[in-house]
């Protein structure tokens, strides 16, 4: 008779954005929330920043398509 076979736990980053929080939700999803915000606001300023040249007419968007 052969062992069972184990397979080891895969570890999403859902996995560990809850193990930084000590398993607290409500936590984790403030802190994604707020790193959200705060790369909206990085990519607002880059693209006030940057001429339409550079980027022949291209300009970022923080909306999904």
């Amino acid at each position: 008779m052969r062992p069972l076979e184990t397979r080891p736990e895969t570890i999403t980053a859902i996995d560990e954005a809850l193990a930084w929080h000590d398993g607290d939700a409500r936590a984790a999803i403030a802190t994604l929330i707020a790193d959200c915000a705060y790369l909206r606001w990085q990519l607002d300023l880059a693209s006030r920043a940057m001429g339409v040249g550079f980027t022949r007419g291209w300009r970022p968007r923080a909306d999904r398509d």
